[in-house]
């Protein structure tokens, strides 16, 4: 089929919106390439060095002549999703070794999770740690020893902070490997309802504690298609994964011999081989709008709203919000997986996964096929799954049905007609909502403000009975400058009890709100922020709002509003404790949260 009218003109949009950038990038790339293998260009002493510590590949490091993979990790014991890295490099040495290469860590970059830091001081850096992870990989990279590089990165903000150095070391093929979901445990579902009794105070914390231990249970990413799951399907839908790797549970047998394929893979796409691959030709205007298709497709999580407009700004591409709403009205919801759905990204793996719905969006001219790819020419390579035999990784066909329609089904008869997410607009701003998981009935709000810089003093009033009637909570100063934008998702099990006292409540905030989050209507990464004197600082208590979703209006319902000054706060305590100090020049450098909200882009 030929490709979705909308799908090009948004593709030829961002192409001639980002003409100069992108040829001034590629351009840069371009020169990187002429200028031969890296290795080249280091002194002996250099060369030393970088071999002094590789034992029996000293020798073979500095002859030069076979391929040196650099591996970027983000492994640590505080990310279940990344525990399977700690054993991940000698797997990618041993598969560099037996093809004739060889494999360093060419450094470790920090890794957040935000699980731990959720409603902490610590999450107001937790955005930011994107930055982080991306100026430490530069560090790991600028070392210049490496013919192609293995990053290995999982959440949240790790994966956007890794694809924006990769773009950066555009002119080097990048390969990212995953480590899989953890199997499932507690469904997410009656997790959800735990949290919703503890909050009005039906369960103690030891009951609480109970259910989050059963659903967070093992190694292995969590298993809600939040954003962490979210960035393995881009990865994955963008060519940069091997085709069906995103989603094989970590130590199984297909998950190690996919890692070693993976080095394989990167050593094969090097300057010094056949099929030289730089990442800064695959990651181009085609594969962001599949990667936007994708999370309309699949529902998922707003932050990738936050990541991608700053992950493409990394290879020159510039996206702007009206290109997420323009896919999403044309792109089917074809999964329904937590927070959207009762099942998790096992279940939607075992129905048939990826490689299922990549094939049923290029059907439909939804998804560019004529893409570069780690794996090869074409996105339906990624029609393919892969299976383990006598050892091998080999890749099949993968099914042309789902198996379970109930999570996920074909784009000619989906969930939805249109995606996952929605501009909304108008005189408070910009902002964005996730609403495949919200009921229909519950998409309208109109009610009064109540007004909150702090999400703490919105649970006060919850456990105070303030909330008495329909009410649009709007919590502001938490944006990227304010505060670093800080998830609110603690706030969703008490706006979900409101929800089911028969309320209609609707959130209007500057700040984030977690992947995880999605059954109350949320307008988040409102713009410009509280602290720019954006329309958000001029609300006021009992003024009338309207949130509509369905037609995409953001309005302060009352006469004079447009001429009122913006409120200021004093934000000093969010300067200090638990590392913030360490952070301001990444508040006071931030960018709209519309362009990605980066402090070094």
């Amino acid at each position: 089929m030929s490709l979705n009218s909308t799908i090009d003109a948004v593709t030829a949009r961002i192409v001639e919106r980002s003409r100069p950038t992108r040829d001034a990038y590629l351009a840069r790339m371009n020169k990187a390439v002429e200028d031969g293998p890296v290795r080249a260009h280091l002194t002996c002493g250099n060369q030393a060095h970088a071999y002094a510590a590789m034992g029996n590949d000293q020798d073979r490091l500095a002859q030069g002549r076979a391929p040196n993979l650099g591996i970027v990790t983000a492994y640590n014991d505080m990310l279940s999703a990344h525990k399977p890295y700690e054993r991940f490099p000698d797997l990618i040495r041993e598969a560099a070794r037996e093809t004739g290469g060889t494999a360093q860590v060419a450094g470790g970059v920090p890794a957040m999770c935000d699980g731990v830091t959720q409603g902490q001081p610590g999450m107001e850096l937790s955005l930011f740690s994107r930055d982080t992870i991306a100026l430490a990989a530069g560090v790991a990279m600028s070392h210049n020893c490496f013919d192609a590089a293995l990053y290995m990165g999982v959440c949240d903000k790790i994966v956007p902070g890794l694809v924006i150095a990769a773009a950066t070391f555009g002119h080097v093929p990048s390969v990212f490997v995953p480590a899989g979901p953890m199997t499932s445990g507690l469904p997410n579902d009656e997790k959800s309802k735990v949290r919703q009794q503890f909050a009005t105070g039906e369960v103690g914390r030891d009951k609480l504690m109970e259910a989050e231990m059963a659903s967070y249970h093992g190694i292995g990413t969590c298993t809600f298609y939040g954003t962490a799951n979210t960035n393995q399907m881009l990865m994955e839908i963008m060519g940069l994964h091997l085709p069906g790797a995103s989603f094989i549970n970590p130590g199984t047998e297909l998950r190690g011999a996919l890692t070693k394929t993976a080095a394989k893979r990167a050593l094969e796409i090097t300057a010094l081989g056949n099929d030289f691959r730089p990442v800064g030709q695959i990651l181009d205007e085609k594969a962001f709008v599949n990667g936007i298709v994708g999370l309309m497709a699949t529902g998922g999580s707003t932050n990738l709203v936050l990541h991608l407009p700053a992950m493409a700004r990394a290879a020159g591409i510039i996206l702007d919000l009206q290109d997420f709403s323009d896919i999403s009205e044309v792109t089917p919801l074809m999964a329904k997986v937590y927070p959207n759905g009762l099942a998790d990204v096992n279940h939607f793996h075992a129905a048939g996964g990826l490689g299922y719905m990549i094939g049923e969006l290029l059907s439909e001219g939804l998804l560019h096929e004529d893409v570069k790819t780690i794996a090869g020419d074409g996105l339906s390579l990624y029609t393919k799954e892969p299976k383990l035999k006598d050892g091998e990784v080999t890749f099949e066909e993968g099914t042309k049905v789902s198996l379970n329609d109930k999570i996920l089904r074909p784009a000619s008869d989906a969930f939805q007609p249109s995606g996952g997410l929605k501009e909304l607009k108008g005189n408070i701003g910009r902002g964005v909502m996730k609403v495949s998981a919200v009921a229909p009935e519950r998409r309208v709000v109109e009610g009064k403000a109540r007004v909150f810089h702090d999400q703490r003093d919105v649970k006060t009033a919850f456990q105070n009975g303030e909330f008495t009637e329909d009410t649009v909570v709007v919590v502001r100063f938490q944006g990227p400058r304010a505060n670093g934008m800080p998830e609110l998702h603690s706030l969703t099990p008490t706006l979900a009890v409101l929800q089911d006292r028969g309320l209609k409540v609707a959130l209007v905030t500057d700040g984030r709100m977690s992947g995880a989050s999605g059954k109350v209507p949320a307008c988040i990464h409102v713009s410009p922020e509280a602290l720019n004197g954006g329309p958000i600082a001029k609300i006021r208590d009992g003024d009338r709002l309207r949130v509509n979703a369905e037609t995409g209006e953001l309005d302060v319902l009352e006469d004079g509003f447009d001429d009122r000054p913006a409120v200021e706060a004093d934000l000093s305590a969010n300067a200090f404790g638990i590392g913030r100090e360490l952070f301001g020049i990444f508040r006071e450098n931030a960018g709209n949260a519309t362009e990605g909200a980066s402090s070094i882009l």
